[in-house]
């Protein structure tokens, strides 16, 4: 299931999942027939998580028994936590609201519990679009050529998302690397004209938008790719060291793949915990057949977005497993977590 694009390197085909898209039962026709659907968005409008949520909206209508109208409604606020507390707790619990929500909403109930309000391993999760994997990069100029080097050589980073910042500060107090993390500038665009000014010596952004917006800069060696901070390593880069490939020590190791962890949900659709098991189904099964539509897989290549999905019922036992956090790790990982 790994490594799916929408640019024909790698087709999309049926063996990529297990999930059947065999007809619809007549009891989700019933239902879903004259419905509408919110979808919401645990962002504003533009980005990634927008962008990812909107494409899918417009189709899965179409593959939902009995085609019910799918309406985005982008509800922002602290990080998603605003959307994330709505699915939980007020959305119908019915298949009637589902959503897409910031990737580390399980690490954030691990570090903020009282804030979180949430337990991810208990929503329906219906089914990955694609994991999320930052790359962190610097001018080819700068003294740090190659991520080893920041053991012993400063590098300026500018972090100005919550997800970059708290990586970095972790990796600072975890191994003493030696980042100056700055977080004064507006969004990757300031940071990337800070780079090119030489006020920064690096930042980060998602891989799926950097091999696209720095492709000429990576072909002509202007920037060093340094480190990746997913779980997995992309298809592309397998040269790259990840977050976890820094680890010393088996205690470092476990710490690591818990800051890296929200990789692995990327960009995910969701639903309430409660839903009726066949409602679950039958969403699971319209997400299926939405990714291998002809017209949707069009509108991603035209937006020059990837795809690597992941169905629900695995991504449903891959956060069920991130619930297995032992209390050692987690006082540590809140203590590596501060500024």
């Amino acid at each position: 299931m790994r490594g799916l694009r929408t640019g024909g390197v790698r087709s999309l085909g049926l063996a990529l999942f297990a999930v059947s898209t065999l007809a619809a039962p007549a009891k989700a026709q019933e239902f879903y027939k004259g419905k509408t659907i919110s979808f919401i968005i645990g962002s504003a409008p533009g980005g990634g998580y927008d962008t990812y949520s909107r494409l899918i909206a417009a189709h899965i209508g179409q593959h939902l028994a009995g085609h019910p109208s799918v309406v985005p409604q982008n509800m922002p606020g602290a990080n998603s936590v605003k959307a994330s507390v709505y699915l939980y707790n007020t959305a119908p619990k019915d298949g009637t609201a589902i959503g897409m929500v910031d990737e580390a909403i399980y690490l954030n109930q691990i570090l903020e519990p009282d804030e979180a309000r949430t337990d991810a391993t208990k929503f329906n999760w219906i089914g990955r679009l694609i994991p999320n994997s930052a790359v962190l990069f610097a001018r080819s100029d700068a003294q740090v050529q190659k991520i080893e080097d920041t053991f012993t050589k400063e590098l300026i980073v500018s972090a100005s998302g919550a997800a970059s910042k708290l990586n970095w500060t972790v990796l600072k107090n975890t191994l003493g690397v030696k980042f100056k993390i700055l977080s004064g500038y507006q969004g990757s665009n300031d940071s990337m004209l800070a780079m090119l000014r030489g006020e920064v010596d690096g930042l980060s952004q998602p891989w799926s938008i950097l091999k696209t917006s720095g492709a000429q800069m990576i072909r002509e060696g202007k920037i060093h790719l340094l480190l990746q901070t997913g779980a997995e390593k992309d298809v592309d880069l397998q040269q790259v060291p990840r977050m976890i490939d820094l680890a010393r020590n088996d205690e470092e190791r476990k710490l690591l793949e818990l800051f890296a962890s929200p990789s692995l949900i990327g960009r995910s659709v969701l639903a309430p915990p409660g839903l009726p098991p066949e409602r679950v189904a039958e969403l699971r099964r319209a997400f299926t057949e939405t990714i291998q539509d002809p017209a949707f897989i069009a509108d991603m290549k035209k937006a020059r977005l990837d795809l690597n999905p992941m169905t629900g019922e695995a991504l449903q036992e891959a956060i069920g497993k991130m619930g297995n956090v032992p209390d050692s790790l987690v006082a540590r990982a809140r203590q590596v977590a501060k500024e």
